[in-house]
């Protein structure tokens, strides 16, 4: 028997499917050159590399949070019946075990010794003074603070830029060898290649973001063995931690809704435009009337009425987790049930102008069926707006969570987020001395998180937009003082 017991949330469960289907769906594509093609020119963009190696760091540090389990607390031995720990960890919780476990009493500031506030300290002669009290575990290995703390950063951090330039000169030898030996050259020869920006991936794009990576990670694990490097909050948690642990649910908000806005848009906006007339009438009228209702409100009401429903029915829940993740689910239902209707608007006027193309009208007339002609004809002509369209919205989802927890209809306030981490530190900042960091770190985060969405979404624009790409041509071109006909064809009937 194992001293752990797996634990597999709703929440867990959809992002290995969904990670499955991406697997599938790149298995699917990988020899199938007009599906590929775009993905192609996704990988020779350098703004949407660079964008993708942070969103993947983001993306890993999501899926091991993803692993859940309870730890053994006693019994297993002599038949004793087997008791497990109420609290459910990951094995993210596990890899920053000592920044989850080494909370202090209250604030502290990034990088200090002492508490952010004053205490009154009895002295052993009995007398009592008001000064900051040491810190449990941020900068205790030091003797004297004051003299000893800026040196001692100084050297760790040293030493985490040389650990961090380390990997990344293996890194750079790792990449280099593999692609010499595919290519058949010499390592110098590719090396060169590599950094003269004359292959087809542009992987000194690609080596240049993960160096910057390294060098600001490098720097922060080493001073987060003994410091607490972003601070810690009310209760005395790191403030790193928090911010680390924060990446899954935007990830989740971000990708989970696009499960429920799918199938609702895809098939709401094909059926509307394929079809027309009153099918075309209905579905237009109930996103119109969707989108007439104040969002904020109707998720609101639905957010509360599912709390009452958990308050009522608190048997279902194993844990407080297992609580927390049934309200963020349904919070992604929410937001999918909102928010498929600009897609289906999209769909709706690109399904318009492909049921009139020549192959759609011959496929009609030689009596192909509609369900055959939408899913051979019609689907993967949309797929290239459904992928678009996804990516971008994610960053919006991201900052929709943020802003539905900090008015307090978000995700439940014992899971922890950047909304929560935002809404927990609004107060503090009207203190006097202001307590910033909590704010700021969730800030940086997210900010990361969602420009490295919206690169990445430009990117996905260029390569899989086919207007995007005959707009570049014909300006090309026309600077070159000559338009292609065909294209110049292709861009008037479009």
């Amino acid at each position: 028997m194992s001293d752990l017991k797996i634990v597999v949330l709703w929440t867990d469960a959809l992002v290995f499917l969904l990670l499955a289907g991406t697997l599938a769906f790149g298995f699917y594509i990988r020899r199938k050159e007009h599906l590929i093609a775009p993905w192609r020119r996704l990988a020779q963009s350098r703004a949407g590399m660079a964008a993708l190696v942070v969103l993947a760091l983001f993306l890993g540090i999501g899926l091991v949070d993803s692993l859940h389990f309870r730890p053994l607390v006693s019994g297993g031995g002599n038949g004793s019946e087997r008791s497990y720990a109420v609290e459910v960890l990951s094995l993210l919780d596990v890899l920053l075990a000592p920044l989850r476990e080494r909370k202090e009493k209250t604030y502290s500031a990034p990088l200090a010794a002492h508490l952010f506030a004053k205490e009154t300290i009895e002295l052993p002669d009995g007398r009592q003074i008001r000064e900051y009290p040491r810190l449990l575990h941020g900068g205790a290995h030091l003797r004297d603070p004051a003299t000893e703390r800026i040196p001692d950063i100084g050297m760790r951090t040293a030493r985490g830029v040389a650990y961090g330039g380390g990997l990344w000169l293996l890194a750079d030898v790792l990449v280099t060898l593999t692609l010499a030996r595919r290519r058949r050259t010499t390592f110098s020869t590719m090396h060169r290649d590599v950094w003269r920006g004359v292959t087809g991936i542009p992987w000194n794009v690609i080596l240049i973001t993960v160096g910057v990576l390294l060098l600001v990670a490098g720097p922060v694990f080493s001073l987060a063995a003994e410091y607490h490097v972003l601070g810690t909050d009310k209760v005395g948690q790191d403030v790193l931690y928090l911010s680390l642990k924060s990446i899954r649910t935007a990830l989740v908000i971000g990708t989970l809704t696009t499960l429920v806005t799918l199938p609702l848009a895809l098939l709401l906006g094909i059926m509307a435009g394929y079809f027309g007339g009153r099918t075309d009438d209905v579905i237009q009228y109930l996103y119109t009337t969707l989108n007439s209702i104040p969002g904020v409100l109707l998720i609101a009401a639905a957010v509360l009425t599912t709390q009452v429903y958990m308050d009522t029915h608190a048997d279902m829940f194993e844990t407080v987790s297992h609580r927390a993740d049934f309200r963020l689910l349904f919070l992604c239902i929410i937001l999918g049930m909102t928010s498929w209707t600009g897609l289906c608007r999209l769909l709706r006027g690109e399904a318009l102008k492909l049921r009139e193309m020549d192959y759609i009208q011959a496929a009609q007339a030689f009596g192909v069926r509609r369900l055959r002609i939408i899913t051979r004809h019609i689907l993967p002509n949309v797929m290239h707006i459904v992928l678009i369209a996804i990516v971008m919205d994610f960053s919006g989802l991201v900052l929709a969570e943020a802003v539905l927890s900090y008015v307090g209809v978000g995700v439940d306030p014992s899971m922890i987020s950047f909304g929560t981490m935002i809404n927990g530190a609004r107060l503090e900042m009207a203190r006097e001395p202001m307590v910033w960091w909590s704010l700021a770190a969730a800030f940086v985060f997210m900010f990361l998180l969602v420009l490295a969405a919206n690169l990445f979404a430009d990117a996905v624009r260029d390569a899989f937009d086919p207007r995007v790409r005959v707009r570049a041509r014909t300006t090309v071109d026309d600077t070159e003082g000559t338009v292609s006909p065909a294209l110049a064809v292709e861009g008037a009937m479009r």
